[in-house]
């Protein structure tokens, strides 16, 4: 997987390559890029996809000692990631944790950004959102030796699947959780650096309140995606973003729970290739 040097370290990603409209992946909290592997391979067909993978707890390069793992530090490597590869006019889409860097890149978007889509995703005062993610929360104001001792019972399937765990985020995707969780419980580096993202978002549990008010200043092309049966991020959210975004559209997508990259890809994809051209 090819890299790019940011100014938090070594990231990872994938490009699909090619002529295509560009679009720009991220995923969530202890993911990595494979959230988005189906979803990239549909839309590769037509369209160049670039899909990071973030130091947000499942990356494999520890990020450097003084490097800004706050939200509003990862949304800046977005920044960089996109002015480093040249990219321009890109769609950037978050899901999960995702979808809130994306909230806090339409503050002062920068132009190589033409649109933006927001798939079930942290919002509002959900953050860090549902059970999941204030466990988390909670778990990282361990020292993380302590946190990475408390997560080494995520190695447990019967623990993934619990509401706390993955078990409200996916339907069917443990098998990529449980990769996800592997440099986290092997590396002391990225234990390390999961704290300080873990300890970045409880010193600002109103940040994403505060995005919502600069989303009616964005007002490029906007999509907001949402799973019907979502019990993490509540879809009456979904509603409420789309209505804040001037130029927004809402799609409901059925049969899935907050990761609709691993629940509902095809759905997805087609959502977005839609999007893209109109």
């Amino acid at each position: 997987m090819p890299t790019v040097e940011l100014s938090a370290g070594r990231i990872e990603y994938q490009d699909t390559g090619g002529d295509g409209p560009v679009v720009v992946l991220l995923h969530g909290l202890l993911m990595d890029s494979s959230l988005w592997d189906a979803v990239a391979a549909d839309l590769a067909a037509d369209h160049r996809c670039v899909v990071p993978t973030l130091p947000l707890g499942a990356h494999r390069h520890p990020a450097g000692a003084k490097a800004d793992l706050s939200p509003r530090g990862i949304a800046g490597l977005v920044t960089e990631l996109l002015d480093e590869l040249g990219l321009a006019d890109a769609t950037v889409v978050g899901n999960d944790t995702g979808g809130a860097l994306v909230q806090l890149l339409v503050r002062d978007p920068s132009d190589r950004v033409g649109r933006i889509a927001l798939v079930s995703c942290d919002a509002f005062d959900n953050f860090p959102p549902g059970l999941t993610g204030r466990a988390l929360v909670t778990a990282g104001k361990l020292p993380p030796a302590f946190f990475g001792a408390f997560m080494q019972q995520m190695r447990l399937k019967p623990v993934r699947r619990l509401p706390v765990a993955f078990g409200w985020l996916t339907k069917r995707g443990d098998q990529v959780s449980r990769r996800w969780l592997e440099p986290l419980l092997s590396m002391p580096e990225i234990r390390r650096d999961t704290v300080r993202v873990l300890r970045g978002i409880a010193a600002e549990p109103g940040l994403l309140e505060q995005a919502a008010a600069w989303l009616p200043d964005f007002t490029r092309p906007a999509l907001v995606v949402w799973a019907t049966q979502d019990r993490v991020m509540p879809p009456e959210h979904g509603r409420r973003l789309a209505g804040l975004l001037p130029n927004a559209r809402l799609v409901e997508i059925a049969d899935s729970y907050t990761l609709i990259p691993l629940d509902q890809p095809a759905a997805l994809a087609r959502e977005l290739r839609e999007f893209v051209r109109g």
